[in-house]
């Protein structure tokens, strides 16, 4: 990875530090504005760029909010989220870009919560379900529109694979 992929990685991993400190209304404070920069870097570097990105940006949230669901779950959402990222970035650089946002918005906001009913239940995921898909979707287009950007386009042009 060179230097400067490397330094535009951590500028979007500073960025989700402060989308997390933009909250989308939700019953644990957790919702927020952390994920749009791992879509972003999804778009621009591919799957590992916003893994990396997404993963550290939703561990910045819940240290936001202290971790309400203890830090192992916390690090398993961190791991759900950088999948999620990857397969979005996956989606979109082959161009397929609004199955993109539709099938990244259904993961984490409808996916996410469903894998962790065994451990919360049934209540947790109706109550987690509408702020975590409009989270999600608030996230995740405005991630798509910024990638669309002529002048944003080129930072992640250089890093084409």
């Amino acid at each position: 990875m060179s230097t400067r992929k490397m330094a535009r990685l951590a500028v979007l991993v500073a960025l989700c530090g402060v989308g997390g400190f933009i909250k989308i209304p939700s019953p644990t404070g957790t919702v927020a504005l952390d994920s749009l920069p791992g879509f972003l870097a999804a778009a621009l570097f591919g799957g590992w760029g916003g893994a990396l990105v997404g993963l550290l940006g939703h561990l910045f949230t819940a240290a936001t909010a202290a971790f309400p669901f203890g830090l192992p779950i916390h690090l398993y959402v961190g791991l759900q989220m950088a999948v999620y990222v990857s397969v979005f970035g996956y989606l979109y650089r082959k161009g397929y870009k609004l199955a993109a946002v539709a099938v990244g918005v259904i993961l984490n906001g409808v996916v996410a919560p469903l894998l962790l009913t065994p451990i919360y239940g049934a209540g947790f995921f109706a109550m987690m379900l509408p702020s975590l898909t409009v989270g999600s979707a608030v996230n995740i287009v405005l991630a798509a529109i910024v990638a669309q950007a002529k002048v944003v386009q080129n930072l992640g042009a250089e890093f084409d694979v």
